[in-house]
């Protein structure tokens, strides 16, 4: 009798196989015991029948509860009202351990209490969905950079000092170095790499001190940034695009399971697989006031600014070509107009928001050096990133896409607390 998997029991129709994993539903009736398996891959049906398994073996059946780990014998077949659907007519049953009463029943939760049992939450039908999807879109860009010639460099996440500003770092004493701090991007360090390697990646944890407490905001989230060398701004947004829209294909061909269970609108997502639209930052701002925002043209985007600026949009929408006050000193500017820099920031549709920032970096030594200057930052601290523009500096440009934002929107999840395994936020930091 051969072990398998879930979701490979179509190729052992008629055979008797041994499934193991764990209940997450058990009904009887007469002489008849449903119990629905799940081992990770998949669930399904098994059908136990009293008078074929035996009184003994029926009754044991029968004390299994929610969770329970399990051994189930049977033969697989097509069931008989659904189709494409399997069940298993169990021949034997296996109890592995007989769980305690499950906490998170079949009624509602508060998402408190859900969050308190995360480590138990996880196995819920949705929650299993919503991370196979982040699987599916981790490999997704993995893969599509792989394909493009980007290599992976990893970037360090202990760091002597700051990428995105200071007043979001987590602080830690490092030896008799002095001071540490946890990574707020692989940037910096990426673009040391594309000097030696062309076009680089990295992908792991970041890390934002921010007092954020809304729906779209971790203090711990994954990032994938990349760098490329002989990239300029209109290009670096075509590989946005590109990447985004392979993603986008990939999960509706391979998570169609994972996209049901979560009732998302895949009509959406398909749409969302054509030219994205593009804008400057001036352009948005006229639009948003059209539509009653009060942003300046001095202003950042705020969350209900990105929700508008999107409502009428079946693509993401780039923003590009920002006030040089409001974007990082290491944005390129743009020649057309120096008091602009050569960012965007991609917005996805549904109201969902940012998912990636990008732009080209200033390549000329005395420019940057200028802008650390003028912002007051510790040039010795810098020197090694300065000193990139000093040997064989070239036009380059590079982006981060947050993982967390991107499988919220492929999955429809309003909340990004659902799409990291353990949500770390400023009021959560357990279990």
């Amino acid at each position: 009798m051969q072990d398998v998997f879930v979701k490979d029991i179509e190729k052992y129709l008629g055979q008797e196989v041994r499934l193991k994993g764990w209940v997450r539903n058990i009904r009887h009736s007469g002489k008849l015991l449903f119990i629905i398996l799940r081992d990770g891959t998949g669930e399904i049906q098994t059908v136990a029948f009293q008078p074929d398994l035996g009184e003994k073996a029926f009754e044991t059946a029968k004390h299994l509860t929610l969770e329970s780990s399990v051994i189930i014998c049977g033969i697989p077949n097509l069931h008989p009202k659904q189709e494409g659907v399997y069940e298993l007519q169990v021949t034997q049953v296996q109890p592995l351990q007989i769980a305690d009463e499950y906490p998170i029943g079949k009624k509602e939760h508060g998402p408190d209490f859900l969050l308190s049992n995360r480590h138990l939450w996880i196995r819920s039908q949705k929650q299993w969905a919503i991370l196979r999807i982040r699987h599916t879109v981790y490999y997704a860009i993995c893969n599509y950079l792989n394909e493009h010639n980007f290599i992976r460099f990893d970037s360090p996440i202990l760091t002597p000092n700051a990428c995105e500003g200071t007043t979001t770092l987590f602080e830690l004493d490092y030896f008799d170095e002095g001071k540490a701090y946890l990574s707020q991007s692989g940037q910096l360090y990426l673009e040391t790499g594309i000097m030696s390697f062309g076009r680089v990646y990295d992908f792991g944890p970041v890390f934002r001190a921010e007092r954020s407490k809304t729906r779209k905001h971790l203090t711990e989230f994954w990032m994938m940034d990349a760098e490329a060398a002989f990239v300029e701004h209109d290009e670096n947004m075509q590989i946005q695009e590109d990447l985004i829209r392979y993603v986008i294909r990939t999960v509706l061909s391979e998570c169609a399971l994972e996209l049901q269970i979560l009732e998302r609108n895949t009509e959406s997502l398909k749409a969302a697989d054509a030219p994205f639209k593009r804008m400057t930052h001036y352009e948005a701002v006229e639009l948003l006031r059209q539509k009653g925002s009060d942003i300046t043209h001095s202003k950042d985007l705020g969350a209900q600014d990105e929700v508008l600026l999107t409502e009428d949009s079946e693509v993401p929408v780039f923003v590009e070509r920002w006030p040089k006050e409001i974007k990082a000193f290491y944005m390129k500017r743009d020649p057309l107009n120096p008091n602009l820099v050569l960012g965007d920031d991609l917005i996805a549709p549904e109201g969902f928001g940012e998912l990636i920032g990008g732009s080209q970096r200033e390549d000329d030594y005395e420019l940057l050096l200028s802008r650390m200057q003028a912002e007051n930052m510790p040039i010795d601290d810098y020197q090694w990133f300065l000193d990139l523009r000093k040997y064989g500096s070239v036009p380059h440009s590079g982006f981060g896409v947050g993982l967390e934002r991107l499988v919220a929107w492929l999955s429809g999840t309003p909340h990004i607390r659902e799409t990291i395994p353990f949500p770390r936020m400023i009021y959560r930091i357990y279990p």
